[in-house]
């Protein structure tokens, strides 16, 4: 036994020797042991010009599916590019893909695989926008963190997403991308974003690199238009459209898109202020920056560069590190460095900051992904359950006469179903659906049918199309809503108009369906009318013709189901706004947090009330809640000492119910003027009939008191401020 031992630890001496030999062999980048800064430094010390700005460049793979985009062939990816948009969803593909760049690559760098999964990869859930009125947090972590796992497990490493846009003109598309017109809610659902896909840890097979869009201000495009002008100045800049980024950046998302628009005569994508002096210098960011598809080369339509090539050196020089279908950087680099218009120095630094990506997903060591069903990575249980959630808690009950809904059941009445969108499951999925399919959107009237089925007499008629201007099938919808006894009407926009280069001139719903509403009238029935759409809509017109209205939003697969709750009762809607509905497209730009005018009681709109429709943060429910004081711990602060504010919330009606606590806090004088008021803390509970809950908020008054000047720098003055909730207030005092 002796002998045997002895000659056991020559072998296992002998192995071990072997083994060190071999590590000193591999190079330190392909050591899974080495810390990924010496895996970097490593590798990048052993790369050519050529293959350093092979790895800035991005090409795609795959089947294009985004209208946009049409026309781009993939044709001859290179071994050594450093990413492709992968638009399908197969593993032997990416693997194929893959397997060429780790070895027929020289060095055998892999491949970055990059695809908009923007609200769902397969298990496809409610838009960005619609998630935001779920103030929901964990919620939305959830579902990400499942676009996370289908994705990564389809091929995809690196979604471009979220997007944090703050977006406050409704005839914007991409208002659907964003969660509204707050900067805190875009900062907080963006980190809640950034955490469910990357996880701990990104190299988990299951999560994928977050990629924070636009960078930055794209949401003040002009009018609403799509990639045009946008005038901020550096205070907007920095106390509106700054804060969900650097939120993001400190919460350790792995990317940044850079923005289409011109910020003010310097384009998003060649500005160096926001990609590199606030970005890298200031937030100390290390992952890298992509352009926006083709956004380089856009630099010459926006009369910023006079070709590719100087675009390839504006945009470089300003920040962004990878040029995503531009072919700039790829065609022109080498001769920028030839030129010393570009140092090599630069080079190295953008190289790494890519490379330190793909080190943090694990891709050099485990650059393959497992072959697996579509039955182990789709629509698992668990996944379309916690859509279904998420659905439920988005829709927001915009109005209830007479406590029209939920719709009784006792009596068994008869519902009149007409409008566009009841059979009509493609636009419930909404735009940037990712691989979502139709077949697996339950639609509006199966959910109806399987929710009320013996309990009440569902009766179909089509009305009207979504546009146009054929009212042949009118006086057949009037006839059925005569006969019924409640009117249900589902109107809303299609899928393809909101998203990205979908604005509008208008926010009103289509004439057509303004017209049958009308029309519907006329029966004398109520009138319960749920919208599904993009955007936040001009009801004036319509909403003094119906007793009821149900805001759906676009809810992915969950389709109609969660609907179908609310409206029978089941789910008590619980969804609060995160954009205002303006009266009417007028009134655009109209959100909560504006500053004070100097006339407040002059300035008003002569022919409609300047006050909005449905203002940020509205929801009604089927319960009712009361409010009591706000209760402060101390009054006079000094402004390094926390305080809490508390708050009772009573349900005063009959069903248990969700309700969402919005703490506003308002300085009412400051030498930089202050919107009216400004959201820093929000809370959802749920609440059961007859019981309260006491809502707390912990302030620290320089984060949440304090403001910042147009360099970035923030500071809180001594003086009266006050904490707002609803119509209640309570007034501190910061001192020294």
């Amino acid at each position: 036994m002796k002998k045997l031992t002895f000659i056991n630890c020559i072998l296992l001496g002998g192995w071990l020797s072997g083994a060190m030999a071999a590590d000193k062999t591999q190079p330190v980048y392909k050591s899974a042991k080495a810390p990924i800064e010496e895996r970097v430094n490593d590798l990048v010390g052993k790369m050519t010009l050529e293959e350093k700005i092979q790895q800035l460049n991005q090409y795609t793979l795959g089947r294009n599916n985004n209208a946009n985009n049409v026309g781009e062939e993939v044709k001859g990816i290179p071994a050594e590019i450093g990413s492709v948009i992968y638009f399908d969803a197969d593993a032997q593909l990416r693997n194929a893909a893959q397997k060429k760049a780790m070895e027929e690559s020289r060095l055998g760098i892999p491949i970055i695989f990059g695809y908009d999964v923007i609200h769902g990869f397969r298990t496809v859930y409610p838009i960005s926008l619609a998630q935001a009125c779920s103030w929901n947090l964990n919620l939305v972590e959830d579902a990400c963190a499942i676009a996370a796992q289908e994705a990564r497990m389809s091929g995809v490493d690196w979604t471009f997403s979220p997007m944090i846009d703050v977006a406050r003109d409704g005839r914007w598309g991409r208002v659907a991308e964003g969660y509204g017109e707050d900067p805190y809610t875009n900062a907080v659902f963006g980190v809640a974003s950034v955490k469910g896909y990357q996880g701990e840890d990104m190299s988990d097979s299951k999560r994928v690199a977050s990629c924070l869009k636009h960078y930055i201000g794209y949401g003040a495009s002009e009018a609403g238009r799509d990639y045009v002008y946008s005038e901020i100045s550096n205070q907007t800049l920095w106390d509106t459209y700054i804060p969900p980024y650097e939120a993001g950046v400190k919460a350790g998302a792995a990317t940044l898109m850079s923005s289409f628009n011109d910020i003010s005569g310097v384009p998003g994508s060649a500005n160096y202020y926001t990609l590199t002096d606030i970005l890298k210098k200031q937030w100390k960011h290390d992952g890298f920056v992509v352009s926006d598809w083709g956004a380089v080369p856009q630099l010459i339509d926006q009369g910023s560069a006079a070709n590719r090539k100087e675009a390839a050196c504006q945009a470089f020089s300003a920040g962004v590190e990878m040029d995503m279908m531009g072919h700039c950087y790829d065609r022109h680099m080498a001769e920028l460095v030839k030129e010393g218009k570009i140092t090599m120095e630069q080079i190295d630094d953008a190289v790494k900051r890519v490379l330190r990506v793909k080190f943090r997903l694990g891709l050099f060591d485990t650059p393959y992904i497992k072959e697996t069903t579509e039955q182990e990575r789709f629509l698992l249980p668990q996944s379309l359950a916690t859509a279904e959630q998420l659905a439920e808690e988005t829709i927001v009950l915009l109005k209830n006469e007479g406590n029209i809904l939920p719709i009784a059941t006792d009596s068994k009445q008869t519902i009149a179903v007409m409008g566009p969108m009841v059979k009509n499951n493609t636009e419930l999925l909404g735009s940037w659906s990712g691989h979502g399919r139709v077949e697996n959107v339950l639609g509006i009237n199966e959910a109806l049918d399987e929710e009320f089925a013996g309990k009440a007499n569902l009766v179909y008629a089509d009305g009207c199309d979504f546009d146009g201007e054929d009212t042949s099938k009118f006086s057949e919808a009037l006839e059925t809503a005569r006969k019924a006894d409640i009117v249900l009407l589902c109107m809303g926009e299609k899928r393809g108009w909101s998203g990205e280069n979908t604005s509008r001139s208008i926010i009103e719903l289509p004439a057509i369906q303004e017209q049958f509403i009308a029309e519907m009238k006329k029966a004398g029935k109520p009138i319960v009318l749920v919208l599904s759409n993009g955007r936040p809509l001009g009801l004036a017109k319509v909403e003094p013709l119906c007793d009821a209205i149900v805001e759906m939003w676009q809810p992915g697969v969950p389709g109609g189901k969660p609907l179908a709750g609310v409206l029978s009762g089941r789910v008590n809607p619980s969804g609060k706004l995160s954009i205002t509905f303006p009266r009417s497209t007028g009134q655009i730009p109209l959100y909560y947090n504006q500053r004070k005018s100097a006339r407040p009681n002059s300035g008003k709109y002569q022919d409609i009330p300047s006050t909005p429709l449905y203002e940020f943060g509205y929801g009604l429910s089927y319960t009712t809640f009361s409010y009591g004081d706000i209760k402060i711990s101390k009054a006079d602060i000094k402004r390094n000492e926390k305080f809490t504010v508390e708050i009772p919330v009573s349900n005063t009606g009959k069903r248990d119910g969700a309700e969402v606590v919005h703490w506003y806090i308002s300085d009412p004088f400051c030498l930089i003027t202050r919107p009216v008021k400004e959201l820093k803390h929000f809370d959802k509970q749920l609440i059961k009939a007859g019981e309260t809950h006491t809502f707390r908020f912990e302030v620290e008054p320089m984060r949440d008191l304090s403001f910042v000047n147009s360099n970035g720098e923030r500071f809180l003055d001594n003086g009266e401020y006050y904490i707002l909730v609803k119509d209640k207030k309570v007034k501190v005092t910061i001192t020294d």
